[in-house]
């Protein structure tokens, strides 16, 4: 049976909202042992179980805060990715936004399952408790979603005007990570489009020198002696590839725990080198949530990529034949499992 290609994308925090509460129900059993052995590691560190939070109402200062939101996005994504039926998908490669850059190296085959919770764990803690700054999201797009690059230069050109940096490129979309000084300027100085600028709540200056004293913290907390070479290429916030053959894991665990800490991530990058490198048939973004949809889809838009050339379009392509298969929508979730 020809099995087809896919690349896995993995989001990042933000991604467990409201609309996402209860993502953990009826699990498999496989997935199930998973979660009571992550929820006995929260009992023994005298946190909320990430069972409990699933079930319990969406509240912002629970759920949203980087011990507790990370690892609940976490057990989702591993929930979605474990769901994915094998037999009929091959995954050449996996990516992720920021967070999604952990997730990806526990599918990845880089870290244990176990080894990924321990580390997700401790970086969504220390910058819970170490975080200094912010972080504010603001569209480079039109309506159409194609990349207004005066728009791009005037927000690059306000960045560094006010010593803020750029956190994330994300799609259409770009991340600003700050003192909150620098940021108050420019939610004041950007122009209002809709509800942008925006400041993305309980987030610190996220891949930005800002955090780096928590590097230091990070390489203290966590040995390199469990990062391993990749079992699955993946594809990081430079958009460089580690390979299975010939990653060198030392250099690994450098980038995950000092560059892509305190330097810009590029997911716009990361997506367009997966789709580029490795051909995919599909490119699956894994759950909770979709609240990556609209920045993959720009990242297509900007590439031409299937020669998509517009927002209208690609919303007619996911309607026949979805290219990008949100599992954080039930009824694309059954086209893979």
């Amino acid at each position: 049976m020809h099995k087809k290609r896919v690349v896995i994308i993995c989001p990042g925090r933000g991604s467990y909202t409201r609309d996402t509460s209860n993502y953990l129900r009826d699990l498999p059993p496989e997935i199930n042992k998973q979660l009571i052995d992550f929820d006995k590691k929260r009992v023994a560190e005298n946190l909320p179980k990430i069972s409990d939070l699933d079930k319990n109402n969406f509240r912002a200062k629970t759920h949203m805060t980087g011990e507790n939101a990370s690892p609940l996005i976490y057990t989702c994504s591993i929930n979605d990715f474990m769901l994915i039926d094998k037999d009929r998908y091959d995954v050449v490669a996996v990516c992720g936004n920021s967070m999604g850059w952990y997730i990806a190296l526990a599918l990845g085959g880089v870290i244990s399952y176990d080894r990924g919770y321990d580390l997700i764990q401790t970086m969504g803690t220390l910058t819970h408790n170490h975080g200094l700054g912010g972080q504010i999201i603001y569209p480079i797009i039109d309506d159409e979603w194609k990349i207004d690059y005066v728009k791009k230069e005037m927000v690059l050109k306000e960045i560094e005007n006010v010593k803020a940096y750029i956190s994330i490129h994300l799609g259409g979309y770009i991340v600003i990570g700050g003192e909150q000084k620098s940021l108050d300027i420019l939610l004041k100085k950007l122009p209002a489009n809709d509800k942008y600028p925006f400041q993305i709540p309980f987030h610190s200056a996220f891949h930005t020198p800002i955090l780096d004293h928590v590097t230091s913290l990070a390489q203290s907390s966590i040995n390199n002696s469990i990062f391993n070479k990749p079992t699955i290429p993946l594809v990081d916030g430079r958009g460089c590839i580690w390979s299975p053959w010939s990653t060198n894991t030392n250099a690994l665990y450098n980038y995950t725990l000092n560059h892509q800490v305190i330097k810009p991530y590029d997911f716009s990058s990361s997506v367009m080198v997966a789709l580029k490198e490795f051909c995919p048939d599909n490119v699956i973004l894994l759950g909770p949530g979709n609240t990556l949809g609209g920045a993959v889809a720009q990242v297509l838009i900007d590439n031409n990529w299937n020669d998509l050339k517009s927002k209208s379009e690609f919303i007619q392509n996911q309607k026949n034949t979805p290219f990008l298969i949100s599992m954080g929508i039930e009824e694309q979730k059954q086209i893979v499992v």
